[in-house]
């Protein structure tokens, strides 16, 4: 029972909060309530009591402790995949504690949130993005609630709140997808950019099975089989970058058949290339990186820049004498390897072994990019460009090297302006609805769950697999054909070969 305690010129109260611990009663602020009389003081220690006992009972105390302080805590708690606890701690750092850090927990307020919410939108994020952060905070302040911080979530939307439109605000423009005829024409771009058949086999690959990008570039030589590709791995990128081997997305570990062509084309690639164990998991992937890799600024010794600066020359003209020595004057690639010699530089401060994989940025930006839009991005100081070809053999062959573009007779138009590695997926699963796959069968290729009634009462057959086997086929010899219209030939060798036996 509580009572009430005599304090100089006012009364407090105070309550039984456990065996020999006491409270005292306090305001939102956790102040202590001084009362002029001593009943009020006692009625509000009997009222703390009835709440402890009935479980309603909230440390007045609890909420003071900073928004910095408690989300340290509860991110050191968090036991997730290295993936979420990479994007919780991105979104915290980055964006919800430069706002809140040093706010209690009690002074965020729906207000406080809103606004911090309209400021995101002014420095021009996307709406998908702030919708993101903000699930983020909530979730961090939901628990708080539970611990008995807070009463209630001050991150929570009110339904029927805020602007009304006619569609979503917070929806971001729609996915671009393309045909199986446009799969065809990025890959042998991407193809012609990375000068070998990979990107080929690889973009022909994701357009045809929707695989996630983490699950190709992680596919292990072991998992391809005849007439299938077992999803078992992914390897996730970090911010570190270090390539996480883990399950797939959600555990969507599936088998997805491919038809024969398809098949054939990935044994033909593995025989072809005999996939070393890469350095990083000593597992050997179907596909490798396409360029030197970047582990030259961790080495010690020289750079190309310190031979530049040494010769007096730009590090642009270091690369001419490595790579093209007859482009350059005789004095000038005496005094390079002279420098060269006197640093003792090693070129690429690496083997010039390729990567083992594909970083997902530079993939995206410099092969795939380039060849579904016909354009470089900008880089700067320079600004966007379009890829210089030679237009014969077609489609064209990029130029490279110091005066491409005065080189270049020609450009390339756009396959799918907006198109990415991801909308290949959605590519994917936009031609199975178009040729009448069973939605049960679509799912388990995508590596989706339908939690449905039908969803858990429809299943997979035999025959659902063949049917769906055939209408790959006969799409991507439509697609061959209609390619082989444009020109009966190709620079990609894997592409000629299925054109000339077409």
């Amino acid at each position: 029972m509580g009572y009430a305690e005599k304090r100089g010129t006012y009364w407090r109260g105070r309550y039984k909060i456990a065996p020999g611990k006491y409270g005292t009663v306090t305001d939102a602020n956790g102040s202590t309530i001084r009362f002029d009389k001593k009943r009020d003081a006692e009625n509000a220690a009997n009222e703390a009591e009835a709440a402890i006992r009935n479980g309603t009972w909230r440390d007045p105390t609890a909420g003071s402790v900073t928004f910095g302080e408690y989300v340290r805590r509860w991110y050191a708690a968090q036991d997730l995949a290295a993936s979420t606890m990479q994007n919780y701690r991105r979104h915290i750092e980055e964006h919800l504690l430069p706002a809140f850090e040093h706010m209690s927990l009690r002074d965020i307020r729906s207000p406080e949130v809103n606004t911090w919410e309209k400021r995101e939108r002014e420095l021009g994020y996307a709406e998908s993005s702030i919708k993101t952060w903000r699930g983020t905070l909530h979730l961090i302040l939901a628990d708080a609630v539970e611990e008995g911080r807070l009463e209630a979530n001050p991150a929570a939307r009110r339904r029927g709140r805020g602007k009304r439109s006619g569609r979503s605000r917070n929806r971001g423009p729609e996915k671009v997808v393309t045909t199986a005829l446009g799969i065809l024409l990025a890959a042998e771009r991407a193809a012609l950019l990375s000068g070998r058949d990979d990107e080929f086999v690889a973009v022909v690959t994701k357009g045809f099975t929707g695989m996630r990008w983490g699950e190709l570039v992680g596919l292990e030589a072991q998992y391809v089989r005849e007439n299938a590709i077992r999803v078992e791995w992914q390897l996730y990128e970090l911010d570190t970058g270090e390539l996480h081997r883990c399950p797939p997305k959600d555990d969507s570990h599936r088998t997805i058949d491919i038809p024969e062509w398809h098949s054939e084309l990935l044994t033909a690639h593995l025989t072809h290339n005999a996939p070393p164990s890469c350095s990083c998991h000593g597992r050997n992937y179907v596909f490798s990186g396409h360029r030197a890799g970047n582990d030259a600024v961790r080495k010690v010794g020289a750079k190309l820049v310190d031979v530049a600066r040494l010769a007096g020359v730009s590090t642009g003209t270091v690369s001419a004498v490595l790579n093209r020595p007859e482009s350059v004057r005789e004095a000038t690639r005496r005094d390079v390897e002279a420098a060269i010699s006197e640093l003792g530089y090693v070129r690429g401060g690496a083997s010039g072994v390729l990567a083992s994989h594909w970083r997902r940025n530079g993939f995206a930006t410099w092969l795939f990019k380039p060849a579904v839009t016909g354009w470089y991005p900008r880089k700067a100081p320079s600004p966007a460009r379009p890829v210089p070809i030679v237009g014969n053999p077609w489609p064209g062959v990029p130029v490279r090297g110091r005066n491409a573009a005065g080189r270049a007779d020609a450009c390339w138009l756009p396959i799918a302006d907006g198109l990415t590695p991801h909308g290949l997926r959605h590519t994917h699963r936009t031609l199975l609805v178009e040729l009448g796959a069973p939605a049960v069968l679509i799912d388990e290729r995508i590596g989706h769950e339908d939690g449905s009634v039908q969803g858990r009462y429809t299943h997979v057959t035999s025959l659902m697999r063949k049917r769906l086997m055939e209408d790959l086929t006969s799409l991507w010899e439509a697609a061959l054909t209609a390619r082989r219209g444009m020109h009966p030939s190709s620079p990609v060798q894997a592409l000629d070969r299925l054109l000339r036996t077409l």
